[in-house]
């Protein structure tokens, strides 16, 4: 998303990295496993393997 917002490739890197780096602290400040279903990132992955309805 970042490269198609016109963010070069090393600059996406970082705003991806940051992402998960928010992610992996509070799981571990929180004591808890990581969720996906809390973060919508299995459902954007589920969405990206079927096609869009017409």
């Amino acid at each position: 998303r970042a490269r198609a917002r016109g963010h070069d490739h090393p600059h996406a890197v970082r705003i991806l990295a940051r992402a998960w780096l928010f992610v992996i602290w509070h799981c571990w400040q929180d004591g808890v496993a990581y969720d996906p279903t809390q973060h919508r990132a299995l459902q954007r992955l589920l969405n990206q393997d079927q096609p869009a309805a017409a």
